[in-house]
């Protein structure tokens, strides 16, 4: 190279980066693909059940290529794993939110958990996987040890907290429902069940039997505060 010439930029030589545009529009990409994909998970899941579903059937209703399914997921057990996940969080988030606003009441709180199950779960796609787990648990141990371990285990809990916080302060006449969180739950597996056996024929009123619990678990009017 001879004195005249300037020296190439080394910069400019080198593979240019990704631009933070083209970055961010790679990254919402993945994150619509990955979410399509979990939707189409649900639809095949809940028509199928767990052994039938075929990942083939997943990666064609999400459209995408089966081997770009398996760059988000290993397996059928990690998409299965992946969609309780995506499907669960928001509502323990709202039950962690709710188990922590200890200037509440505790029938108050209870009272937001059971309209939160009415309008979260019942009639969602939350329900579909339920009723899923339900049928397909006991022929898939794993199944239900993924659903415990990750959601029920973590909403026992935090009600447990807010039930034995209410207690402690006099709020609640008894703990039982620290003891036993499960009947707390049951109407809600009563309206998956009923829902799935029998709404075709004799349609369950899910909203009125869930006030009605509401009322006799913690008294005729959960919001109105005591004196």
């Amino acid at each position: 190279m001879s004195a005249d010439q300037p020296e190439p930029d080394k910069a400019a030589l080198s593979p240019a980066a990704p631009s933070p545009v083209f970055a961010d529009r790679r990254r919402v990409s993945q994150d619509e693909r990955r979410a399509a994909i979990l939707a189409a998970a649900l639809d095949v899941f809940s028509t199928h059940g767990f052994a039938a579903a075929r990942l083939d059937d997943v990666a064609q209703k999400a459209g995408v290529a089966k081997g770009t399914l398996y760059l988000y997921f290993p397996d059928k057990e990690a998409l299965f794993e992946q969609l309780l996940t995506s499907l669960a969080s928001p509502v323990l988030g709202r039950l962690e939110a709710l188990s922590a606003a200890e200037h509440l009441s505790a029938d108050v709180v209870l009272g937001e958990i059971i309209d939160l199950f009415q309008s979260q779960v019942l009639g969602t796609p939350r329900e579909r996987i339920l009723r899923l787990i339900i049928a397909e648990g006991p022929r898939f141990p794993r199944i239900a040890q993924l659903y415990h371990r990750d959601i029920i285990s973590k909403g026992r809990q935090l009600l447990r907290k807010i039930v034995e916080r209410g207690y402690e302060r006099g709020e609640l006449a008894n703990n039982a429902l620290a003891k036993f969180p499960q009947l707390f739950f049951a109407p809600v597996m009563v309206a998956v069940i009923w829902n799935a056996l029998f709404g075709a024929f004799d349609p369950l009123d899910i909203r009125g039997m869930l006030e009605q619990h509401k009322r006799l678990m913690l008294g005729p009017d959960t919001r109105e505060k005591r004196p």
